[in-house]
């Protein structure tokens, strides 16, 4: 036993979900038969660190001491998963061994360890490091490949290690690792290949995904087949404002955690655009799994989920996203836990009106019989339908716009008035967590929504007249607040309240029949 320390401590991190917590990785080495522990409640993955390690240190050329090492993670009553704790584990064990004398008090060391001594990259980098942060930790070591993400935290030390000898090297003092210099975002530049200058004439369609990128809304197209859905609700991003960087965090840490980043791009400036074809499963939809991932509603969050084919989603899968769209959070429970994921998202659908897709169509014959057309539009249930506030007819392209030599608005001149909108809605609401008209909540709807008399008789009418419900009734008023930011007024008048309530007409048009 000469030579060895008989207990050393290494700081490590671990992730449940998008919580990331403090782990110390505690060793004890002590006379006895040899053997090689890890207790702390470790899964699997990490029971089998024991023998990645093993073979890690006989590539740096050390020898494992030949005697009793019992590791313990700490807390030992959270669960531990994944092969994160790696390269706490094998520092732990060089420096129980007395290699490493340097204190190591405020680092903390995450990564994967490979047979041959190689760091491989893990997922999740981001949050652990921005919890280090907040536990005061002044320098992380993190995989080679992991560094120029976890560059974007600022104030700690970022260390990028590619091997155990480099590690071991750098710790003696022998041959220093640079610390990664900090990853300093530019402005999202707005090159998207997809612009609305392409989609010839829908110039109401247009004007209404105007309004809905303006304030955050939901929006729902319905149309014949080749009206211009799909093409509308892709070029949407290209109108959307930039991400804030807190925001920016807050999805790059979900894409983080999915191992979805671009290694060359650390930081997401770009909202999210995810369009999961319509045989998605549930648990694809909003995450699951037996470690809950990320599902497609919380990829998007902060950015917009496109649901094309609305109508051939299961509609149990279309039923589970109700309480995420309202909450803008959601909760996935396992026996290990419960994992809280965001997903404020901007919600488009697109359908046709019936399986045929030319019921209502002017020009065309609907081959549909009415219990078809009302079974298939059924698949849309009544509480979800409400929940879009937008609801948009599509109608079929007209030869004169598509033969048109006339040059269409450009995607940067609608985005010019969406982001004069959302800078008064910024300053709307500067005092608040409300980042849009979407999420006014209730108990500030009538301070934020202003109306003269006219606007507030005619919605009376409306409301009366169409039967709507309290919830219908606050789209409706966040639709036409929208709308008048768009025209630059502080309160609504009767026309903003006009144009918003037309845009609840489909599910009348439809669905009542």
């Amino acid at each position: 036993m000469e030579g060895l320390q008989l207990f050393a401590k290494i700081g490590s991190l671990g992730l449940f979900g998008l919580n990331a917590f403090p782990v110390d990785v505690e060793i004890d080495i002590s006379r006895g038969n040899p053997q090689f522990d890890i207790v702390g409640l470790p899964d699997m993955v990490v029971k089998e660190s024991r023998e990645r390690i093993r073979s890690a240190l006989r590539a740096c050329n050390l020898e494992f001491p030949t005697a009793s090492v019992m590791i313990n993670l700490a807390p030992a009553d959270t669960k531990k998963s994944g092969s994160v704790h790696d390269l706490a584990i094998f520092t732990a064990i060089v420096k129980a061994m007395g290699i490493i004398r340097k204190p190591l008090d405020d680092c903390c060391f995450i990564g994967e360890v490979s047979l041959n001594g190689h760091i491989r990259s893990i997922n999740g980098v981001l949050p652990m490091v921005l919890k280090a942060k907040e536990c005061g930790i002044k320098s992380v070591f993190v995989p080679a490949e992991n560094a120029f993400e976890a560059s974007v935290v600022d104030g700690i030390d970022i260390y990028g290690v590619e091997s155990g000898n480099q590690l071991i090297d750098h710790l003696c003092g022998d041959c220093e690792i640079s610390v990664q210099p900090r990853y300093q975002p530019s402005e999202a530049e707005y090159n998207e290949i997809l612009d609305f200058s392409d989609v010839r004439g829908q110039h109401s369609a247009k004007k209404a995904l105007e309004i809905a990128a303006a304030g955050g809304h939901n929006a729902l197209l319905i149309g014949s087949p080749g009206s211009g859905k799909s093409m509308l609700a892709k070029r949407m991003p290209s109108i959307l404002p930039p991400l804030t960087f807190q925001e920016s965090l807050e999805t790059t840490n979900v894409h983080s955690i999915s191992g979805l980043l671009d290694r060359k791009t650390p930081l997401i400036t770009k909202r999210p655009f995810r369009s999961p074809h319509h045989t998605i499963s549930s648990a694809g939809l909003a995450g699951g799994g037996s470690v809950p991932r990320p599902g497609e509603i919380s990829l998007a969050h902060n950015g917009l989920l496109f649901l094309d084919e609305l109508a051939e989603f299961d509609r149990r899968t279309l039923e589970i996203m109700r309480q995420p769209l309202e909450d803008r959070i959601v909760t996935i429970s396992r026996a290990s836990g419960t994992v809280t994921y965001p997903c404020s998202i901007m919600l488009i659908g697109a359908m046709n009106p019936c399986p045929c897709g030319y019921y209502g169509h002017p020009k065309r014959k609907c081959t549909c019989g009415p219990k078809q057309v009302k079974n298939y539009l059924s698949k849309i249930s009544g509480p979800m339908l409400d929940r879009f506030d937008l609801h948009i007819e599509v109608a079929p392209v007209e030869f004169d716009d598509m033969s048109s030599d006339k040059k269409e608005e450009t995607s940067a001149e609608i985005r010019k008035r969406v982001q004069a909108a959302r800078n008064i809605q910024s300053e709307r609401f500067k005092n608040t967590s409300i980042t849009c008209n979407a999420l006014i909540t209730a108990d500030k709807l009538q301070d934020m929504c202003p109306m003269d008399d006219n606007a507030r008789e005619l919605l009376r009418n409306v409301f009366d007249k169409l039967g709507l419900s309290a919830r219908a009734y606050d789209r409706i008023l966040k639709v036409a607040r929208t709308i008048a930011d768009l025209d630059n007024q502080e309160t609504i008048g009767k026309r903003h309240i006009a144009a918003a309530a037309q845009y609840r007409s489909l599910d009348r048009k439809y669905w009542s029949e």
